[in-house]
């Protein structure tokens, strides 16, 4: 029997404010980010202390980085480094079959609310994901945040330990998540000693919210789903 779901701490209409803007600031930067990082400051004035000041730190880094230098190191962080992608299924299934599956159950969450995604998205994305949440579903997109609770810690674990100006923005985001439960720091650990599955054993994709480590059964051989990179393509 699945436990319930813990409830948001947060007003429904922080998070939207929250989610979409770590939406925007986590996707890869263009000129159009740019032009709306004052905007993203200012909305962030209504949002506690835990979101607000990672969410203004990373706006006023990126503000006084170079576009051409915060491309190369998004490109460098989310796209070379297993542990700090932001696809979300990756985190628990990696180059595996079950991904697939995975997959296929973000985009039948998204069908329910009638949200349907452009041909060059992919839905575990987690700028997609955050989107999604704040704009067409708030109670369907904080169950997909839950399911990959452990994923999501382990990617601001990596970021970090890795320096990254997004890295704030992960710490945002888990300021507006409940705090992680006993068996939901084991798979945590199993995913940091480890990383992502890279054949057919792994964590079991029907563990739900507690998002259990489960041993499966290998059943024929693998068939590769690697890591996208699709740098710019989401917008």
């Amino acid at each position: 029997m699945s436990r319930r779901r813990p409830a948001p701490t947060l007003p429904p209409a922080q998070l939207a404010v929250a989610w979409q803007s770590l939406s925007l600031l986590l996707d890869y930067p263009d000129e159009q980010l740019l032009e709306r990082l004052p905007l993203l400051r200012e909305a962030s004035r209504q949002l506690p202390a835990a979101v607000r000041e990672p969410i203004r730190d990373t706006v006023a880094r990126l503000e006084r980085t170079p576009l051409t230098e915060l491309q190369a190191s998004y490109v460098d962080t989310f796209d070379s480094r297993r542990r700090c992608n932001l696809f979300l299924t990756y985190f628990a299934h990696g180059d595996t079959r079950k991904r697939g599956v995975a997959l296929l159950r973000f985009k039948q969450t998204y069908l329910r609310s009638g949200y349907v995604l452009e041909p060059t998205e992919l839905p575990d994305h987690l700028c997609v994901v955050l989107e999604y949440a704040a704009t067409v579903d708030q109670e369907l997109g904080w169950g997909l945040l839950l399911d990959h609770r452990a994923g999501l810690e382990l990617l601001r674990l990596s970021l970090r330990d890795s320096g990254a100006v997004w890295a704030p923005l992960v710490e945002a985001l888990a300021a507006t998540l409940p705090p992680l439960r006993g068996d939901e720091w084991d798979a945590v650990r199993r995913l940091a000693a480890e990383g992502p599955p890279e054949e057919e054993v792994g964590l079991d994709p029907y563990a739900g919210p507690s998002f259990d480590p489960a041993l499966a059964t290998r059943t024929g051989s693998a068939q590769d789903l690697p890591m996208p990179v699709l740098p710019g393509d989401r917008r």
